[in-house]
């Protein structure tokens, strides 16, 4: 198989931005609490600058975002994959307002219907990274320290 030429990072941006507009689904990754690591796909909602998530407080990942906010993000394909490292922060459904609104809407799931109490989870990226081939290694952090890059 002959890989694409490597994107540059104005692509890579625009594609990246794209995925997370668009996509409904991810993988997290959270550890850090008495379950351990842990990996589950969840549905969820990019603001522009953050991505909300929503899983039950007393499952693993939500007993491991509250006691270790740290997270790993995945979307995408292991030949078109956006990864990113960031901090989930707890957040109230009152402090949403429309954006609760806006979850429920695109992704099709609204977890303030259920009787079940789900816990909304804001994540801020710190590293953002993509590629899609091992030509595009070099060059794939796309996001440091909370700041794009370009």
């Amino acid at each position: 198989m002959t890989a694409a030429p490597p994107r540059g990072l104005e692509e890579r941006l625009e594609d990246t931005r794209k995925r997370l507009e668009n996509d409904v689904d991810l993988w997290v990754a959270s550890a850090g609490g008495p379950g351990g690591a842990h990996l589950i796909p969840l549905s969820f909602f990019w603001d522009g600058t953050a991505i909300l998530i929503s899983t039950p407080r007393g499952f693993v990942t939500g007993r491991n975002l509250l006691a270790d906010g740290r997270v790993r993000v995945g979307l995408g394909l292991t030949r078109d994959v956006v990864i990113v490292d960031g901090d989930a922060e707890p957040v109230d459904v009152a402090e949403l307002g429309g954006t609760a609104d806006a979850f429920a809407a695109k992704t099709g799931f609204d977890p303030r219907e259920l009787d079940q109490l789900y816990q909304y989870f804001r994540v801020r990226p710190r590293r953002i990274q993509a590629w899609r081939e091992a030509n595009e290694l070099a060059g794939r952090t796309l996001m440091s320290d909370g700041v794009w890059l370009g």
